[in-house]
């Protein structure tokens, strides 16, 4: 659900934080790294093991040390520090959209125990013809791809928008 998670968290995050200056770039990145880092361990690499694609990186704990790791390792108003805050906010905002608490396994991981509920190997095609068939997987690609679409033609194309948002990783739509 890649323009659900792109599109959802940047109206959330630019409406909540209303910081014309937050780099999206980096909350971009957030917003995917947990289907980045879960899905080919979960779904592909070790699905005999683990059998689910929300493992780690979809538990509340992972973005917490994620933000303890950028607390510790950079420089208080450093431009790093503020990116990869915007990377573990769209972490948090992914959980979030992904309704990650209502699979409190892996959410509260390591909570209930180091593991992660036993495999069924026979799950992952009804799992994947679910997402490919499901209207509300539809109506949020839907939603995230009108917002991003909204964005690129009302502000992006502008002279400095795409420009300036790859080199800042901001979008000159003012919040209201």
């Amino acid at each position: 659900m890649i323009f659900w998670h792109l599109g959802a968290t940047t109206l959330a995050v630019r409406y909540v934080y209303r910081d014309p200056a937050m780099d999206l770039r980096w909350v971009w990145a957030g917003a995917l790294l947990p289907d980045l880092i879960d899905k080919p361990l979960g779904s592909v690499l070790f699905y005999a093991h683990f059998g689910a694609h929300r493992l780690f990186a979809h538990a509340i704990v992972f973005p917490v040390l994620l933000f303890f790791v950028v607390l510790v390792a950079t420089r208080r108003g450093s431009p790093l520090r503020k990116g990869l805050i915007g990377l573990v906010i769209g972490t948090l905002f992914h959980l979030i959209l992904d309704g990650a608490w209502m699979n409190p396994e892996a959410f509260l991981w390591p909570l209930f125990g180091w593991t992660f509920p036993p495999a069924d190997p026979s799950a992952l095609w009804p799992l994947l013809r679910r997402m490919v068939s499901d209207p509300l997987v539809w109506a949020g690609e839907a939603a995230g791809a009108v917002y991003l679409a909204y964005l690129w033609f009302g502000y992006l194309r502008q002279t400095d928008g795409w420009t300036g948002f790859l080199r800042r990783g901001t979008i000159p739509l003012p919040i209201r």
